[in-house]
């Protein structure tokens, strides 16, 4: 698991296309047709890098081991801690 880095702000196209910013693309290993998952989380929209499958994974071995809190804690953002 890596730990979480700062948050950014994209913007959406008349298209619908979101542009990742270069720092995450590479950090992440997110090539020219590289797939993500977007996950609607009610409230939020969560963006994981290697598809929905790969998603679906992280979400289950994050809730299932209590990760959650440690990841919220680790986010080095102060307006995105709770």
């Amino acid at each position: 698991m890596h730990p979480m880095g700062s948050a950014a702000t994209a913007k959406v196209s008349h298209r619908g296309q979101v542009n990742l910013p270069a720092e995450l693309r590479h950090r992440w290993g997110i090539t020219d047709g590289g797939d993500i998952a977007i996950i609607d989380l009610g409230d939020a929209a969560l963006i994981v890098p290697g598809g929905l499958e790969v998603a679906r994974a992280e979400l289950r071995r994050v809730l299932a081991q209590g990760a959650y809190a440690d990841g919220l804690a680790s986010i080095d953002d102060p307006d995105l801690v709770v």
